[in-house]
């Protein structure tokens, strides 16, 4: 009798009270504060939030990259996140890979906010053994392949909530 209580129960919990979370607080080479950027499950994919501060005025590439690590530089982060081995773009027809995220644009005062949704990865291929980074370059993104976006000028390791 227990049992069946305790799975009725289980089927009672919101959706939004199970849903998978994540955080990344990005920072520059330097130690400085760049914002953090939240990772939302979403039924098939995630939505991910950026507030970023304290960065370049313009466009910037924003990706997801293989390796959780941003030390002791910013390349211990790998290159993009591309498990099924896509090339880069949005543009490219061979392409998206995995990791690829839309632009953020930086404002006049140093800062963004964006929300993106995406269906190429999830929480849980993001969170595996070796974890996963989210990366600001100095360039904006083209959206093909080779990806030129320039240096890593902030970066945060995915960690769960």
């Amino acid at each position: 009798m227990n049992r069946i209580v305790m799975l009725t129960s289980l089927c009672l919990i919101p959706a939004a009270a199970v849903a998978q979370d994540a955080t990344a607080r990005l920072m520059g080479p330097d130690g400085a504060e760049h914002g953090t950027v939240e990772f939302h499950s979403a039924p098939e994919g995630i939505v991910v939030r950026v507030v970023a501060v304290n960065l370049d005025e313009g466009a910037h590439g924003f990706h997801l990259h293989e390796m959780g690590a941003c030390s002791p530089d910013f390349e211990a982060a790998g290159g993009h996140f591309a498990p099924d081995g896509n090339e880069h773009g949005f543009l490219n027809e061979a392409g998206p890979h995995a990791g690829d995220l839309p632009m953020i644009h930086v404002d006049s005062d140093g800062n963004a906010m964006a929300d993106f949704y995406t269906r190429l990865t999830s929480l849980e291929e993001l969170m595996d053994d070796d974890g996963a980074a989210v990366i600001v370059h100095s360039e904006p993104d083209t959206y093909m392949d080779p990806s030129s976006t320039g240096d890593r000028v902030a970066c945060g390791v995915i960690e769960g909530m």
